[in-house]
């Protein structure tokens, strides 16, 4: 039996007894004789009123509410109720003052103020929580002596920031080297139909995905591991929507965040809706090496390339390097001279010859 059903029944059986009680009150105004019958139909019809509206009054706004504070972040809740106390605070002190106004004025007012000071008190607590959560942390950490404003900082950096992660990200792996460094200030906040989906591909019959679905568990299981990073996983869910990816745009759109992926496809969209985007292949495009034509590279040649007598080695960051004629020094470490550098869709491609000096040690 479920709780809606409760309070119909229960509904229906006081609006029942308003309605005989209504009924009986007419029936005695204006016909004695007849107030047993106005009784029994008001009765019914209470009942049918009671039996319809009682979930529109009772469990669907309560249940309207929990959706909407289980959509809002953990900060914005807290300067909410911390701004409604306060204003409340403040009206209250206010209330004898302004109960000593003339006429109806001395009535109405502190009921206004508690009105307008709970109203204000949100708003302006909800707009400045990110300073309100900088104070609160610089406090905490303050008895730590010097270290205690570093720390402060850092606490808020986490708190005042929150990124939603993908599951591509999460099973590429690269996000927990990345978090341990420092370079993702926030809490990193994974729905719970992210962590579904990841279950879901961990438990795929396929070997591949299966294999790519556990080394995402373990990623996971890593970060929250990490003392320096902060991992949340929620039941936040977007009611309405199936696809993961659509509702971590929403998602991300409600709560005014980042979502951090290696997914094009919902790069773009997010990227269309006005959403940020960190993408961890951008990053990892943006930190390699900065090479120009010209300049001398010290490479391993490990194996042939497409065209004749080429030679292919990489940098340390994996960006492959093409040497021209490098087919004689497959094997070994040499200099080339870096020639063009091209960039492409799947990364950066660099081309080189070799140095000088080897062609005159080989003399």
């Amino acid at each position: 039996m479920s709780i809606e059903f409760i309070f119909r029944l229960i509904g229906m059986a006081v609006f029942a007894v308003l309605g005989a009680y209504m009924g009986g009150q007419l029936g005695e105004l204006y016909n004695g004789s007849a107030a047993a019958t106005y009784g029994v139909l008001f009765s019914a019809t209470g009942a049918l009123i009671g039996l319809i509206l009682t979930p529109y009054l009772t469990t669907r706004p309560m249940r309207a509410l929990r959706s909407l504070l289980g959509r809002m972040a953990a900060e914005t809740l807290f300067a909410a109720l911390t701004g409604l106390v306060s204003g409340l605070v403040v009206a209250a002190l206010l209330a004898s003052p302004l109960s000593m106004l003339p006429n109806i004025f001395g009535d109405i007012a502190p009921f206004l103020g508690v009105l307008l000071f709970g109203y204000l008190g949100i708003s302006i607590f909800i707009m400045r929580q990110g300073d309100i959560m900088g104070m609160l942390s610089i406090f905490r950490g303050g008895g730590n002596g010097e270290g205690g404003t570093s720390e402060g900082g850092s606490s808020w950096s986490k708190m005042n920031r929150t990124i939603l992660l993908d599951t591509s990200v999460i099973i590429d792996g690269r996000i927990a080297d990345i978090a341990s460094t420092g370079f993702l200030p926030g809490t990193l906040l994974i729905p719970r139909f992210v962590l579904n989906e990841l279950q879901y591909v961990a438990d795929s019959p396929d070997g591949l995905r299966r294999q790519r679905g556990r080394r995402g568990m373990e990623v996971l299981s890593n970060l929250q591991k990490d003392p320096n990073v902060m991992v949340r996983i929620s039941d936040i869910d977007v009611d309405g929507i199936r696809e993961v990816d659509s509702k971590l745009v929403v998602l991300a759109r409600q709560l005014k965040c980042p979502v951090l992926t290696n997914d094009y496809n919902l790069n773009r969209v997010a990227e269309l809706q006005g959403v940020t985007v960190l993408n961890i292949n951008e990053l990892a495009n943006a930190v390699k090496s900065v090479v120009l034509p010209g300049e001398l590279l010290h490479i391993n040649v490990i194996q042939e390339g497409k065209e004749r007598d080429q030679g292919v080695g990489y940098m340390e960051d994996g960006t492959m390097v093409v040497v021209e004629n490098g087919r004689e020094v497959i094997g070994e470490y040499t200099d080339v001279s870096v020639t063009k550098v091209l960039q492409t869709a799947a990364g950066r491609m660099i081309f080189a010859r070799i140095g000088e000096n080897h062609h005159a040690n080989n003399k």
